[in-house]
């Protein structure tokens, strides 16, 4: 096995020993969702108790596209450039109709960027990186074997189970970071709204030398795989990622039977020359629960929300999640008012039905319905292979950008439009470093070709007006102050403003 599946170290609970004080802070499942939002709430200073019912990494490489927002949100934590030096960087996608290649694109087209587009990653490694930081980390109380059987939402008291006996807690937060199946959410009856779709797909991770470039090849109708699609990616020790098509009626236990598998990656690899490493079957679902929020359960990453796995949506939404989540439950467990968490409901619900959208369309491109859904899908990547203009009709997979919140703070419109509040701010080179290295800590005032005013809270870095700087923050303008938010979002812009209305605009942030 390339990777050493080695468990994290048990210990005994407080709990089993006597009444524990009342924590702030309790998140379920130590995935890389809960791992990041504890390490997230203890960079603003709040502890939190971590529990998860397993005590390794999950098995797999299950998550394995991280997108360049990813690694800035990991970078925070301290892990950004561990996971980028660690995992396979990319940035070109190639979709073939056939043995056709219909067109390729380029997802980072332009330098002046800390990290890549996207780098593949297996799950196990992220998660890894993050339990090792979480264990060193004194504001976390991170115990493995710890699984939750009971829960009051309105008390914020919960039942534990050990191989030491149960115990219970209470929490002012309890933060549901265990996945897509969530106890916590079917303890509390609550149900995801959306859609399943009727097709299968099998992932394989296989160990082979081979020469495939890094990059996202995306097949339609491959020869190797008749009237279906297949996808093949890289990643690091050798391991290479295939998904393929099955239909609605292929039955899951059988496809994931080795003897099943292998022929089926010899058509697609040429030889037979490799190790299977992991296997599973999957449907497509685009669904989500109608508010993350219930009592004093919050819910975060796929435990809201799950999204067909084509554009890499489901961890990177499930940090953006963290990114949006944590400066947030920190400020109130220090004493702001818990209506600052409806901001987490409303960004992240507007986020996850951008992204049920796209996926929904890329699903049903890539699996139509008998009639005029495959008429059009058929019709589109023969008309691609010729005409450049139906190329961004193919959809294999919108890969995964953070969504632009619609938020209404002051803006100056002649601004560019990629720097708008809402956005992720632009990372640019420093002389010193990266902006991206400079945001995300804490409120910050970006004071462009000209001085910062003094705002109480907010700390001020004052740039000049490179060529990527001016290109990203300024266009045609000579001057800008900008204002970031803890998660690095833009929340207002000014070619000019003063002390009193940039302290206005992030008070009205915080709503």
């Amino acid at each position: 096995m390339p990777y050493d599946y080695t468990p994290f170290p048990y210990r005994r609970a407080p709990g089993l020993d006597g009444p524990e004080a009342r924590h702030p802070v309790f998140i379920v499942g130590a995935g890389p969702i809960g791992l990041a939002l504890a390490l997230d709430l203890a960079r603003h200073g709040t502890p939190s108790v971590l529990v998860d019912d397993n005590d390794v990494v999950s098995v797999g490489s299950r998550a394995i596209c991280w997108s360049k927002r990813s690694l800035e949100i990991l970078d925070r934590l301290g892990l950004g450039e561990r996971a980028a030096e660690k995992g396979v960087g990319w940035k070109v996608g190639r979709t073939f109709h056939g043995e056709e290649e219909v067109f390729s694109f380029d997802l980072q087209p332009e330098p002046g960027h800390k990290f890549p587009a996207f780098v593949n990653l297996q799950q196990y490694y992220v998660e890894q990186f993050l339990a090792e930081a979480a264990l060193d980390n004194p504001l976390i109380d991170l115990r493995f074997k710890n699984r939750v059987t009971a829960l009051d939402p309105v008390a914020g008291r919960l039942e534990i189970e050990t191989p030491d006996g149960a115990y219970t807690l209470e929490a002012d937060h309890i933060c549901a970071c265990d996945g897509a199946r969530s106890p916590i959410r079917q303890m509390m009856g609550l149900e995801f709204d959306g859609e399943v779709f009727e097709e299968r797909f099998l992932i394989a991770d296989i160990e082979m030398q081979a020469d495939f470039p890094s990059e996202r090849r995306f097949w339609f109708e491959p020869t190797f795989h008749a009237g279906q699609s297949a996808l093949l990616h890289r990643q690091p020790d050798d391991i290479y990622r295939i998904d393929l098509q099955l239909g609605w009626d292929a039955d899951p236990e059988h496809e994931k039977r080795h003897e099943v598998v292998r022929p089926r990656i010899e058509k697609v690899v040429g030889h037979a020359d490799f190790r299977i490493d992991w296997v599973s079957v999957y449907t497509f679902q685009c669904r989500r629960l109608t508010s993350f929020l219930h009592d004093r359960v919050i819910f975060v990453g796929d435990s809201a929300h799950v999204v067909s796995p084509f554009g890499a949506r489901g961890g990177n939404g499930g940090l953006q999640d963290v990114d949006a989540l944590g400066w947030r439950l920190a400020a109130v467990a220090q004493g702001a008012e818990v209506a600052m968490l409806r901001g987490y409901d409303r960004e992240r619900g507007f986020a996850a039905d951008e992204n049920i959208r796209n996926s929904a369309r890329a699903t049903r491109f890539m699996t139509p319905a008998d009639g005029a859904e495959r008429l059009f899908r058929d019709q589109v990547l023969k008309l691609a292979a010729q005409a450049p203009f139906a190329r961004g009709m193919v959809n294999s997979g919108r890969l995964s950008v953070p969504c632009t919140y619609p938020l209404d703070g002051p803006d100056a419109p002649d601004l560019p439009m990629g720097a708008r509040p809402g956005t992720v701010a632009p990372d640019a080179p420093l002389g010193n470093g990266w902006l991206s290295e400079r945001t995300g800590h804490g409120w910050l005032l970006l004071a462009i070709g000209q001085d910062a005013p003094t705002v109480e809270g907010v700390k001020a870095l004052t740039l000049g007006s490179d060529d990527v700087l001016r290109d990203r923050y300024l266009g045609d303008a000579d001057c800008a102050l900008y204002l970031l938010r803890p998660d690095g979002i833009v929340a207002a812009r000014w070619r000019d403003a003063g002390a009193q209305e940039i302290e206005a605009a992030r008070e009205a942030a915080c709503l």
